[in-house]
Formats: C-alpha cells, sequence, structure tokens
C-alpha cells in the first residue's frame, strides 16, 4: 500500500506534533502541526455535511491563504478532487471552469469576490464558502460552517490510485483542459523534490509564488509538509515584504520565477539580514547567468532551476547548484525515474518516441515518469494525443547535448511566459478580433528585461482612426482576459505575414520585435 497525501500529513504530524507548521502572515495565524491537523478534519468534517462526497470536486479561488493550504490536505483527507483555480482569471475564464469541473463546493475571498458576483447565479448547484467577513448573501461563511465541525479524523478509505486534483492547464487552443493527478504521482514528486533540495524538518520555507500553481504547491509547500518543515504563507508576492518576511521569520528556502528574484535583487538587500536562507528554487523560464551570479553574490545562496508542467507535476529535470554557470542555458537533466527524449516532430500527428534525434539536434521534447497525470478531465482525444505510446507529448522544441543535458529551444504552440505566467496567444487574439475596428491581428512574446517576455500585437487595421488606446481599453474592459494576458504594446501594420496556406508566420514577427529590440 502506497502513501496517500492525507497520510502523508497525519505522518508527519505523529513525527512533529508541537512543531510549527504553518504561518498565515497576512492574518497573523501560527499553527502547529497538531493544531493544524484540527483545522484540516474541521474542514473535511464540514465538507462532508455539505455533502461532498469521494470523487467530487472542491475549488479553490484564492490567493496564498492558510485555507488554501487546509483545502490541499482536507480534500485528501476524504478523497475529493481537490481543484485550485488561478485568482488572475476573469470572471467568464473562471466560469468555464466551473461548467467544465462542477465542483460541489468553491472557496473564495474578498480579493477575487468581484468575478464571483458577476457569475454565481449561473451556478445554482453549487456551494460558494467565502474565507472573509462580510460574506456576500450568496454565499456562506467559511470559518462558521468549520468551526463547529469534529476535529477528528473521517473514515473515508482513500487509495494511492485515486484522483488527488484536477489543475486546469491551456492547450495550443487556449481551452483550459483539466489535467488528472492521483495521490501516488504526487508523492513521488514529494521525494524528488525533497532529495533534490535536500529538505530537513528544521527548514522555513516561503510560499510567496501562487500556491494554485503546481511549482509551488507539489515542489515545495507539500515536500516541506513531508519533511517537517514549516510554510511561512504570504498572501501574494511583493519584494519588500518577502525581504523583510525572510528576516523576521530565518526563512531558509524560497521558490520564485525569474522574474520574482530580479525584483527581489532591485531593492536595497543590505536593509536586511537575510542570512538564514540557504537555496532558492526558479523555474517557468530560463535564468541568465548574470542573474544566477548575481543572486550568489548579493543573497549568498545557491539554485536550482527546475523545468516541467503540470502534466508531468511538473519537475521533470533539475539544473543543481554547481551546474547554474557550467551549464548556463540547460534545463538540466531528467530527474529520478525520469527519462527525456528528443524526437522528431510530425506534421501529421504525434512524435514517435522511438524517432529519436541525436545530441545537438532540434526536436521535440517528450518525456515520462511517475508523476505524469493520468490524462486530461473528459478529454479523451487530447489526452491520446498528448501521452501517446505512454510518452507525454510537450509540444515544447529542444535539444540534448553529449551529457544528457536539456536544452529548450522553442515552443511548437507560440506560447508566450511572462512573469512565469503562461499566455496562449490566440486567448489574446480572440478577443482583440472582436474590436470592430481590427482587421487581422497576431500575438507573440516580445524579450522583457523584467518579465521574461511581454504580451505584444500586431495588428492590421479596419478602422484607421484606431489607437493603441482604445485597444487597452477594449482589453481590460473584456471580462475573457486576465490583466497578465493583456497586450502591453501595439505594433500597426498594413498585413500580416503568411505563408501558401495561410497561416501567419509568428516567427517573423518575433525575429522583428527582438532585432526592435536590439536596436
Amino acid at each position: 500500500m502506497y502513501m496517500t497525501i492525507g497520510e502523508v500529513f497525519a505522518q508527519t504530524v505523529r513525527k512533529f506534533p508541537k512543531k510549527e507548521a504553518v504561518v498565515d502572515m497576512a492574518k497573523g495565524r501560527r499553527y502547529t502541526y497538531e493544531q493544524w491537523e484540527k483545522e484540516v478534519h474541521r474542514l473535511a468534517n464540514a465538507l462532508l455535511e455539505a455533502g461532498v462526497q469521494k470523487g467530487d470536486r472542491v475549488s479553490t479561488v484564492l490567493f496564498n491563504t492558510l485555507e488554501l493550504g487546509t483545502a490541499f490536505f482536507a480534500c485528501a483527507k476524504i478523497g475529493a478532487i481537490f481543484n485550485p483555480i488561478n485568482f488572475r482569471l476573469k470572471s467568464r475564464e473562471i466560469a468555464y471552469i466551473l461548467e467544465d469541473a462542477t465542483p460541489k463546493v468553491v472557496l473564495f475571498e474578498k480579493a477575487v469576490e468581484p468575478q464571483i458576483a458577476s457569475i454565481h447565479h449561473e451556478f445554482p448547484h453549487i456551494l460558494f464558502w467565502y474565507i472573509d467577513d462580510d460574506t456576500p448573501s450568496y454565499a456562506a461563511n467559511y470559518h462558521a460552517l468549520v468551526s463547529n465541525a469534529q476535529t477528528t479524523a473521517p473514515s473515508i478509505e482513500v487509495f494511492e490510485s485515486d484522483i488527488y486534483a484536477m489543475m486546469y492547464t491551456s492547450g495550443t487552443t487556449g481551452r483550459p483542459k483539466g489535467v488528472l493527478h492521483r495521490h501516488r504521482d504526487m508523492i513521488e514528486q514529494s521525494m524528488i523534490c525533497n532529495a533534490v533540495m535536500r529538505i530537513r524538518d528544521a527548514d522555513r520555507g516561503l510560499v510567496s509564488a501562487p500556491m494554485f500553481h503546481c511549482a509551488e504547491l507539489h515542489c515545495c509547500f507539500l515536500p516541506r509538509v513531508h519533511a517537517g518543515a514549516a510554510n511561512i504563507i504570504l498572501h501574494h508576492f511583493d519584494p519588500k515584504l518577502v525581504l523583510k518576511t525572510i528576516e523576521q521569520e530565518k526563512i531558509t528556502l524560497l521558490f520564485a520565477a525569474p522574474t520574482m528574484w530580479n525584483m527581489l535583487l532591485q531593492e536595497n538587500l543590505r536593509a536586511y539580514d537575510l542570512s538564514s536562507l540557504r537555496l532558492g528554487l526558479y523555474g517557468a523560464a530560463p535564468m541568465a547567468p548574470v542573474l544566477v551570479k548575481e543572486c550568489k553574490e548579493r543573497l549568498g545562496i545557491d539554485l536550482i532551476q527546475a523545468y516541467g508542467m503540470t502534466e508531468m507535476g511538473p519537475a521533470v529535470t533539475f539544473l543543481l547548484e554547481d551546474e547554474q554557470l557550467t551549464k548556463a542555458g540547460s534545463a538540466g537533466r531528467a530527474c529520478l525515474n525520469h527519462e527525456v527524449r528528443i524526437v522528431k516532430p510530425r506534421e501529421d500527428g504525434p512524435s514517435d518516441p522511438d524517432d529519436v534525434l541525436p545530441p545537438g539536434e532540434v526536436g521535440e521534447i517528450i518525456m515520462r515518469g511517475p508523476c505524469m497525470m493520468v490524462g486530461y478531465y473528459n478529454r479523451e482525444e487530447a489526452t491520446a494525443k498528448a501521452m501517446y505510446k505512454g510518452w507525454y507529448h510537450s509540444g515544447d522544441l529542444g535539444y540534448m547535448d553529449e551529457e544528457g543535458y536539456l536544452y529548450v529551444a522553442d515552443r511548437v504552440d507560440d506560447m508566450v511566459i511572462s512573469g512565469g505566467e503562461n499566455v496562449y496567444p490566440r486567448e489574446v487574439e480572440d478577443v482583440l478580433y472582436e474590436h470592430p475596428g481590427v482587421l487581422d491581428v497576431a500575438v507573440v512574446g516580445e524579450p522583457d528585461e523584467i518579465w521574461g517576455e511581454k504580451v505584444v500585437a500586431f495588428v492590421v487595421k479596419k478602422d484607421p482612426n484606431v489607437t493603441e488606446e482604445d485597444l487597452e481599453q477594449f482589453c481590460k474592459t473584456s471580462d475573457r482576459l486576465a490583466p497578465y494576458k493583456r497586450p502591453r504594446a501595439y505594433y500597426f501594420v498594413d498585413a500580416l505575414p503568411r505563408n501558401a496556406s495561410g497561416k501567419i508566420q509568428k516567427f517573423l514577427l518575433r525575429e522583428q520585435v527582438k532585432n526592435a529590440a536590439k536596436s
């Protein structure tokens, strides 16, 4: 019998009952593992009393909060499927996920109440639980429901093969798909991350990257609980607050996207005592060697890079501390029990896993391992394509060197990674096409020193009087486009480059913005 996430939590409680487990900095709450277990059981029992059964979905639309972490383990205890939703999404984007996932309960907070307020009436079958004060009339108060619930462990039998979570990601079409992971998948991921980062029970990890992302949740939050370490939760990332918290709480571990590390380096680091910090993890995008060197020199820490995607748990490769400069630009080597191949891409279907390319030759990156998803929720065709012959086909292009180090060269689906967030151009293009003054549009990523990439749009006007300000305001008022997806620049052109079949040649547009940035 393999461990489940709920059993991992219970095991840690037994080993470290009096040790500080979690701190909610925004609300000043601190729990030992023994105290936190009671909160987890209260929520688990409250969900059962509300009619949530094993296999039902429980969604959260929350920033980083103690309630999100508690829900993570409470769902695991009763076999409910945990569904954390990106708090940055607009109302229609959230509505699409709720329609697809059909949760029984949705936990939300004040910061996202406007989005929920505009769509809750579409979901009369969903129970909305509000975690803050001044509960809206259409919702129930989370704390009132949980405070009177039993603190005893629920008696629901959960197995390693049960689905633990449904985490939404976007495919090449921009339509979100629910990635299904089992309990066993995430225990494997946790053990790998524990081994790579050498997490100890004395460690104190800072949660400042979004917990709805599997990078923070699966590579950091869960592994630290697994090891008996503490999680210090910040509601959201703020450079000054992060630095202050590192000093105040003696933080030893921190995960951040390269953009976030860069923001920290812009602050007056001498004003803080950061001597407790020993290790940083980064992912979502490569980090420039100069930035790695600056982190080491100014923060006094080593860095580890992780590469992967939600479908894989997420981490598939790691670039370790002593490899950051010697293998600059690499995403590292495959982690324990994982395999990565570079294969020849095919235009008429999924790449063949046996059509392996030699070192140095660019092809599609495919992978397999024990943390790979079960599949996409209600997407049999997409699952079959993505997991052809038992390998996950990433859609990323890259190559391997002679020593087995992976280099990610490009992305088949033209995805833009801005500040660690995935932006799919079609989502943005579909909104801009609705503007009456737009004839044609193509969205690409432009190199940016702060965000890694920023979203930019090439627009062919239908109305010659359309301005950049008009389009910016149009995107701002759309309920289908989160703020981080909005274009940061517009380039008005007479025509978009297309090939003989009529497809836009986005590589030419990317070259154009790269050349403009250099000049």
